[in-house]
């Protein structure tokens, strides 16, 4: 099937905050946020400096290995995890928690952005290598986002069957009735649902834990371009985190360094995170809760453990795996095991990693170039018809339904159903009136301000009366309209934060990741539309 594509500067959708559409438009606003260009420039200079910050690799590598021991891996895949053992092999990663069936549409374009961009890359630089790395967030804790996924138009939620703490490491055999009521509503058949339908069903049955069903679905779908996928719940990975741990838990220096960041962003933007003294969980099964310092006293919050200085060190050191970055150590967490030139995020990730370069700097961590990941708007057939018998451009149909309808009546009526010319001969004969009625009394000017009020409010609503008698006239084309926004905006929100991939994949088969991937120009900041 042939498919078109068509591109939008982001600003111009209106659909991303100032900070994004300024980012992708003209990042030299925010300069002062980031060290490394969002482009081919600040990326190379990136390349250049990386090597001033070398990693453990062969640990990486054998965490990498030992992760994927229970998967059918790719050759790509075990090619591109060996090369990591290079210094001349650096990372393009993107992050994202365990979703449930990897929760909304754009969590697959992020991937797919990392991919191509690895490649592109590899191109530019043939004398490196550029590893595509999926960066698993298992260690979030927020089921009530992870757990729910929209299908054609039901939403699925999964309560976890009463567990709490990191939702990777929740048990998933409780997910069976959602997946019997979900199959149920499966198709159209054919091979595509079948092998879609039996690698969902076996990442939620044969694999235990959300973070390993998670690994293995999205093994599945991007193991032939060779994509790494790396779980940060791993004692060994922790362990080359402890310094930067313990720097925290001792001295606390993340809140300071964060909160002046956020202070300048904030004059101009909106800030995304906001620091505590500790920026760590204290995780273990079933738990996951912030640490609080209490004089000489570290506290697990809602728990009975506690510890002295010498314990909370010996823990630290004994089970690294206990403690969990929140999002302020995060992106430092995931740039000390990676070799990382770029990572690619949504508009709220870029937004909280441009307040995080001083921490970065303190606590001597690579700070990648940022990208905004890409974003796509998938057209049906039938939806792409109804877009054209609207008469509108891609880029029109982002405005607001209220402008479209408004615009087509001025454009296509021959009524005058306006009352500007009204409004101002009012205006006009009042401010007359009101002079001559100061000339008897001066306290009558208000009397005559208030009826022009009046006037001039009973007028607006005529002028709405016969609008709407007007849009009657044109109710085909009107409501053609109404049915292509609700249709490709649901809910009045973008398609890839409210949507599934399931929907379109049962539809076009694994040429849909293909398609996208085929589009995505990974240096060129735009918004893009598959017709």
């Amino acid at each position: 099937m042939e498919h078109n594509y068509t591109y939008l500067p982001y600003k111009e959708t209106g659909c991303f905050s100032k900070l994004a559409s300024d980012y992708t438009s003209d990042h030299h606003l925010l300069s002062e946020f980031y060290q490394f260009a969002p482009d081919a420039e600040g990326i190379e200079k990136a390349i250049a400096e990386r090597k001033n910050f070398p990693i453990n690799r062969p640990l990486l590598v054998d965490a990498l290995t030992r992760q994927c021991e229970d998967l059918e891996t790719t050759e790509a895949v075990k090619q591109n995890i060996q090369l990591l053992l290079s210094d001349d092999t650096y990372t393009v990663t993107t992050a994202h928690q365990p979703n449930l069936m990897t929760g909304y549409l754009y969590f697959i374009y992020k991937i797919l952005h990392a991919i191509k961009l690895a490649g592109q890359l590899s191109n530019i630089h043939p004398d490196k290598k550029f590893v595509p790395v999926y960066y698993m967030g298992s260690e979030d804790n927020d089921l009530d986002e992870l757990g729910t996924f929209k299908f054609r138009g039901d939403r699925y939620t999964w309560d976890g069957g009463g567990q709490k703490g990191a939702v990777g490491r929740m048990d998933t055999s409780s997910l069976k009735p959602l997946l019997q009521q979900l199959f149920r509503f499966w198709g159209p058949p054919g091979p595509d649902a079948d092998q879609l339908q039996k690698v969902v069903t076996t990442a939620y049955t044969k694999y235990k834990t959300m973070g390993g069903a998670t690994r293995y679905l999205v093994n599945e779908l991007f193991g032939k371009y060779g994509l790494v996928i790396v779980d940060p719940d791993d004692a060994a990975l922790k362990s080359t985190f402890i310094p930067v741990m313990e720097d925290e838990l001792l001295h606390s220096p993340s809140i300071a360094l964060a909160q002046a960041q956020t202070q300048l962003l904030e004059q101009n933007y909106r800030s995304q995170l906001f620091p505590r003294p500790i920026n760590l969980f204290y995780l273990r099964d079933g738990l996951r809760e912030r640490i609080e310092r209490h004089e000489d006293t570290w506290v697990v919050l809602n728990t009975d453990y506690t510890f002295s200085r010498e314990s909370l060190l010996t823990e630290l050191h004994q089970h690294p795996e206990r403690f969990s970055p929140n999002v302020v150590l995060r992106p430092a967490f995931q740039c000390t095991i990676l070799p990382d030139v770029v990572f690619i995020g949504g508009g709220a990730e870029v937004a909280y990693w441009l307040q995080l370069k001083t921490v970065f700097s303190h606590h001597k961590v690579f700070y990648p170039a940022i990208l905004l990941r890409q974003s796509v708007l998938w057209l049906s057939q039938q939806q792409a018809d109804l877009r054209k018998k609207t008469g509108l451009s891609i880029g029109e149909m982002f405005r607001s339904e209220h402008d479209l309808i408004n615009d087509y009546i001025a454009a296509h009526s021959d009524k005058d159903w306006h009352t500007s010319k009204e409004s101002d001969d009012i205006t006009r004969l009042m401010q007359q009136l009101e002079e001559k009625a100061a000339t008897i009394d001066a306290t009558l000017r208000a009397s005559v301000k208030a009826a022009a009020t009046a006037m001039l409010k009973k007028l607006n609503a005529l002028e709405k009366k016969m609008l709407r008698s007007e849009k009657k006239n044109h109710q085909v084309h009107i409501d053609r309209i109404s049915r292509m926004k609700a249709a490709i905006f649901p809910g009045n929100s973008l398609q890839e934060r409210t949507d599934n991939f399931l929907e379109l994949y049962l539809e076009q088969g694994p040429s849909f990741i293909d398609t996208v991937y085929a589009g995505i120009h990974p240096l060129t900041p735009a918004f893009m539309v598959i017709e």
